[in-house]
């Protein structure tokens, strides 16, 4: 598990930590310990000399020979060993062997105490035990109190999060509520409904945790969001809401530029790196959200929600965020039409000639403070 020549040398990754230091970046890794690649040495030796391997008890063999039709087809129901995602490339590793143990939690302490990373993001980790997960908490506590480790969990991960385990998961149940209201699915027809499925997954977890929730749309795991959405309109939208929600939102490499990409590999797609208009537009949205949430971080992680709807206009969400003396109100119009201030401001409690002023870049109001169809808003 060293650092492969192939994404860069040792040296490599020390310089860029440094440099990501430096410019007040945190950098983590992620980490695969539920299994390996084929090439894995161990793994190697146990194809060669089968049950004579000294690293026979690193994986999950439930019998030889490996392949019991002779050779290895890639599917691992016609294999004698236990994989992940039913592929032979991928053999599950045994994580209750304490060498394999030792090995892993090393590979956990090297990078940090080599490296000075800042965090671990752990793959599949809902399939490592939690007696494991204990001991790599302390390792890496021990080693870096403020490291930040946080699973791919997709479900209910209340049991990873009570202190012992994780600082937080990948919060795909807020970020699919917001695809599910936005695409109009059937069980997300209306802004109330999205209400009641947000306010579920905040009760499903302590303030604590949804406050260092690793919130996001997308991932090298899913459809990108501006091809899930269909287009760039309903993408800010998404994001809108992302960036006020509690928790750490989390941008996918090239969203801030509205890269589309179908599910895995066309979601991996190579960088922009000469935008054009269009995608430097959508850029500079991206970076208002940004300073938003960095200038009301306090009202956005800490704030009371107050959700406002409206049954004559399914597709509006009003959010008021309070905090103390200050106040955020965020407006989102998922349909097409246009909805009139009286409208919206007769919902949020303003009156009909206030003046307000939008935070986000590229996404003005409309004639008269109207609410463009598929637009959004964030008012001070």
């Amino acid at each position: 598990m060293l650092f492969r020549s192939a994404f860069g040398t040792d040296e490599d990754l020390k310089n860029l930590v440094q440099a990501c230091h430096t410019r007040g970046i945190r950098l983590m890794l992620d980490a695969v310990f539920n299994h390996c690649g084929k090439t894995f040495g161990p793994w190697l030796d146990v194809v060669e000399k089968g049950e004579a391997s000294a690293y026979k008890d690193w994986f999950h063999i439930n019998a030889f020979p490996l392949f019991p039709k002779g050779k290895d087809t890639g599917d691992s129901r016609e294999a004698n060993f236990e994989t992940f995602a039913f592929t032979t490339r991928m053999p599950k590793l045994n994580t209750a062997n304490p060498e394999v143990r030792e090995y892993l939690l090393k590979v956990a302490e090297r990078y940090i105490q080599e490296f000075d990373i800042d965090g671990w993001r752990l793959d599949v980790s809902n399939e490592i035990d939690h007696v494991f997960w204990r001991d790599f908490r302390n390792r890496v506590k021990a080693l870096k109190p403020d490291a930040y480790i946080v699973g791919e969990i997709w479900h209910d991960a209340m049991p990873w999060l009570r202190g012992d385990q994780y600082d937080a998961v990948m919060n795909y149940p807020f970020g699919n509520a917001i695809v599910d209201f936005l695409l109009t699915k059937d069980w997300s027809k209306t802004a109330r409904d999205f209400v009641y499925r947000i306010s579920e997954i905040s009760f499903m977890y302590p303030d604590r945790v949804i406050r260092s929730a690793f919130n996001l749309l997308d991932s090298h795991d899913t459809d990108r969001i501006v091809h899930l959405l269909g287009g760039r309109a309903m993408a800010k939208l998404a994001l809108t809401m992302l960036f006020t929600l509690p928790g750490s939102p989390c941008i996918y490499y090239g969203t801030e530029y509205a890269l589309e990409g179908g599910g895995d590999p066309d979601n991996r797609r190579c960088m922009i790196w000469d935008p054009t208009p269009e995608e430097e537009a959508f850029a500079r949205f991206v970076r208002s959200l940004i300073a938003l949430r960095r200038e009301h971080w306090s009202l956005c992680a800490d704030g009371r929600r107050q959700y406002v709807t409206d049954p004559a206009h399914p597709g509006f969400l009003g959010i008021t965020i309070d905090h103390g003396p200050h106040r955020l109100r965020v407006l989102i119009n998922r349909d097409e039409k246009p909805i009139p201030a009286t409208v919206w401001k007769g919902l949020l409690g303003l009156a009909p000639s206030e003046p307000v002023q939008n935070l986000l870049a590229e996404s003005p109001l409309g004639p008269g403070d109207q609410l463009p169809g598929h637009g959004a808003a964030v008012l001070m």
